[in-house]
């Protein structure tokens, strides 16, 4: 009885140390500074500002390129950075099916062209027989209907033949406006189909950017069309962008522009607002770079 006493006195007394080393270590952590931020905050220029994230993007907005059909990759004809023209092939579909098909559509319209050709003498013939009693009217007139059938024959086998090869040259995917290749998501031998995964082709016109501005519902009241703004690049405080006023989107819609910040709050709607830039010759900015944006309030 007496050694479990003894026992209970110094697992309590240890008890106390611990906690009293505890308390003393909590202390210590509280009197430290706070260490100051890896970067220094961004500063709004204006006396009355909105404050506002705000996304890069192409100046002709990020142009996602698709597939017209369903199909296997056989060649991609460019790569990320790649500047293009408009109609510049970008990555070409199988077209062996349809060039398959195209084979006996032609043929159809040999056999089309040469049946017009059999009733037009048949029918250049009867014309030239001047006796009534040899040929009539009637003759005539079936001839003649002979010939409109055999001309329908060949334009609709002709028709045929215009769709097979506009499906062939759709198989060729280009570019529907002058920009620069963003994203490639495709290589050959992959299976491509509308809507499936991510665009094959992001392209865009970069010599000149913006961004697209989430302004919290509850501040969009206070924007002014026209109202100057000023950007900083997410962990860049010290070179402000001044930016040009584009447009304001003409509804709120909720937020997926994410920060990642833990204040920030995701339950919320916003206005968009469209500022445009030049893209600065002294250092790079990417589509998809975060911006802190600062739109003057005015008084």
């Amino acid at each position: 009885m007496l050694i479990f006493k003894k026992l209970s006195f110094w697992l309590a007394l240890a008890g106390i140390a611990g906690c009293a080393l505890l308390i003393a270590q909590l202390r210590a952590s509280l009197s430290e500074p706070i260490p100051p931020p890896p970067v220094t905050p961004s500063v709004s220029p204006f006396q009355h500002s909105i404050g506002a994230d705000g996304l890069v993007e192409a100046s002709s907005e990020n142009t996602t390129i698709g597939v017209p059909t369903p199909g296997l990759v056989t060649a991609v004809r460019v790569k990320v950075w790649d500047r293009v023209k408009a109609g510049a092939p970008l990555f070409q579909l199988d077209t062996r099916d349809l060039e398959a098909a195209l084979l006996p559509e032609r043929a159809q319209v040999k056999v089309a062209e040469a049946t017009l050709e059999r009733v037009q003498e048949i029918l250049a013939r009867l014309k030239a027989v001047n006796d009534p009693r040899a040929v009539t009217a009637e003759d005539i007139k079936l001839r003649q209907s002979d010939v409109d059938v055999a001309a329908a024959q060949l334009a609709a086998a002709r028709a045929e033949v215009r769709k097979t090869e506009d499906l062939i040259a759709r198989m060729t995917v280009r570019a529907p406006i002058d920009g620069t290749i963003l994203q490639s998501n495709i290589r050959a031998g992959e299976y491509a189909s509308p809507g499936a995964g991510p665009a094959p082709i992001v392209m865009g016109n970069i010599d000149e950017e913006q961004v697209r501005t989430d302004v919290d519902e509850q501040e969009a009241p206070r924007v002014r069309v026209g109202a100057r703004a000023v950007a900083f690049v997410k962990g860049d405080s010290t070179h402000p962008i001044p930016l040009t006023f584009v447009r304001i989107e003409p509804d709120v819609i909720p937020k997926v522009s994410l920060t990642g910040s833990t204040t920030e709050r995701v339950d919320t709607r916003v206005l968009q607002v469209i500022y445009r830039f030049p893209r600065p010759k002294d250092r790079p900015i990417y589509v998809g770079q975060q911006m802190d944006v600062y739109i003057d309030a005015g008084s």
